[in-house]
């Protein structure tokens, strides 16, 4: 009954999260176009008022015209909108699906003995120490170096460091499924303190200036602004870490640090493509394709470095072997099961049945066989972390019987 429960909790967490994060992120993106695509007002009375930009859209049938002020408008409106709960949202639904999935079940699913063999709890509180003292180094790197000249390209380099250092250590001491969404939490716990510490109380501040008749301090603005687009690149490479967790190949490459630390980058370079495609479209910068093009090249890079292996030798000769003697399609389960008792049963047996599977009896193995050859051949996912040390011939055995028909009897 508890894993049920779990189940039920983890369905629904992850629903409210995909589409608290979708909220979140999608207005981020369209602030960020927005802020990009504005062009200097045309209109006398907008420039009297103290309006910096416009844009002109059509959407959904309609007309809009948003505008920004230089400043603070000339009267603060009754109905004002912030953005914030879709970012806290997104952060605390996620927090509770790792949790769940992650911290809840600590000796399975967080940690690879083989990595680091240590106690759960110990795992758990370094774990939650990466949200924490990446947020505390990230943050003071900002305030120490983000208003000096070049300041961005500064906080830039040094966040990139910090990034890499991060996913190194995590992928040496955690198994590498959970190590690649523990970086991803890592940097998405970073870009909601971001608001909840920054962005949302220097506009605050901003506002109550306002409403006192007090002279702004464009500085909140600077800071907030600042804050918002490191936001905005550490998009694509938090959801790539939250969405390699289905694709195995990715975090049980032996060195997968560097895939990790590869394929954020592809992201951080693609978004900083669209990012800039804003402002060429109106003449503020070149095109900025080459950013588009090298996190495509090093994505291509990563398809040709990650392909799998040829079989070996040993898995070739047995499967020529039983070719010659018509039998290759012909696994039967009397030869599946000793694979089976040996590196399955102990997590899906009678004692212990985790998500409700049991792969003991040849009843139970055929409701699940399509299951089990998606999880053991295609996405090598099971065993997890590989705890149970399948060999690659035994993954074979598990092959060739689902594709000879998966039989039971």
């Amino acid at each position: 009954m508890e894993s049920y429960l779990l189940d039920w909790a983890n369905l629904l967490l992850r629903w409210v999260h995909v589409i608290t994060a979708i909220a979140w992120i999608g207005s981020s993106f369209y602030f960020v176009f927005l802020d990009s695509s504005l062009t200097p007002p045309e209109d006398e009375d907008l420039k009297k008022q103290g309006v910096s930009g416009e844009l002109w859209a059509v959407h959904g049938g309609g007309f809009y015209h948003p505008v920004k002020f230089a400043g603070a408008p000339p009267k603060l409106p009754g109905n004002l909108h912030w953005f914030y709960w879709e970012s806290y949202s997104t952060w605390l639904t996620g927090f509770s699906l790792f949790t769940i999935s992650y911290l809840w079940s600590a000796g399975t699913y967080l940690i690879d003995k083989s990595v680091m063999a240590w106690h759960p709890h110990a795992a758990i509180a370094v774990a939650l120490s990466f949200l924490v003292v990446f947020w505390l180094a990230y943050d003071a790197i900002c305030r120490i170096f983000g208003q000096r000249k070049n300041g961005d390209a500064i906080v830039g380099a040094l966040v990139a460091v910090l990034v890499c250092v991060a996913s190194y250590l995590a992928c040496h001491w955690f198994a590498g499924r959970a190590a690649f969404l523990l970086v991803g939490a890592m940097m998405a716990t970073a870009m909601s303190a971001n608001v909840f510490f920054w962005i949302i109380p220097g506009q605050r501040t901003m506002v109550a200036d306002i409403a006192a008749g007090r002279a702004v301090d464009p500085i909140h603005g600077k800071r907030g602004k600042q804050r918002s687009v490191h936001n905005t690149y550490f998009t694509l490479p938090v959801l790539f870490a939250m969405l390699s967790n289905h694709y195995s190949f990715t975090y049980s490459h032996p060195q997968n640090w560097l895939v990790l630390i590869m394929m954020m980058f592809a992201g951080a370079a693609i978004r900083q493509f669209f990012v800039l495609r804003h402002g060429y479209k109106l003449g503020r910068n070149a095109h900025p394709w080459p950013y588009a093009a090298a996190g495509v090249v090093v994505i291509i890079g990563m398809i040709v470095w990650l392909k799998p292996a040829p079989p070996s030798p040993a898995i070739n000769s047995g499967a020529d072997s039983a070719q010659s003697t018509g039998a290759s399609s012909n696994v039967r389960y009397q030869e599946l099961k000793p694979v089976l008792e040996q590196r399955c049963y102990m997590c899906h047996g009678e004692a212990v049945q985790m998500k409700n599977v049991r792969l003991d009896s040849p009843q139970a193995l055929a409701s699940h066989a399509q299951a089990v050859y998606q999880q053991v051949v295609v996405t090598r996912a099971m065993p997890m972390n590989n705890s149970t040390q399948i060999t690659e011939a035994e993954r074979e055995v598990i092959k060739r019987w689902f594709e000879s028909g998966a039989k039971t009897d």
